[in-house]
């Protein structure tokens, strides 16, 4: 299984095949399935899928928390290779009045 892990972590990013982990782990049908057990909405879950919404962190600990898995490894799987993950500056600092 360690030559699976290297070849993993080696994969280009891509959140569907978290995602479709989860459906396989849990012998899910389809994607409305998958919804039910992660408890988010059927856009969330398409959004993931088309790249225009990461995985969220609530996401990520909610899928760790259901399967056991370490986060590491979670994150390996989608080929999130980052060491560190930040938040980026623009998302702490307090809005101004005016700001949308």
């Amino acid at each position: 299984m360690e030559g699976e892990n290297t070849a993993r972590s080696l994969a280009p990013y891509d959140p569907n095949r978290l995602l479709d982990y989860v459906k396989k782990r849990f012998n899910l049908k389809n994607d409305a399935a998958l919804c039910r057990v992660l408890r988010v909405t059927a856009p969330v879950i398409s959004k993931i899928r088309h790249g225009r919404l990461p995985v969220g962190a609530a996401l990520l600990i909610n899928i760790h928390e259901m399967t056991d898995l370490p986060v590491r490894e979670l994150r390996d799987i989608m080929g999130d290779r980052r060491q560190i993950v930040r938040i980026s500056p623009d998302h702490t600092k307090p809005r101004e009045e005016g700001d949308q």
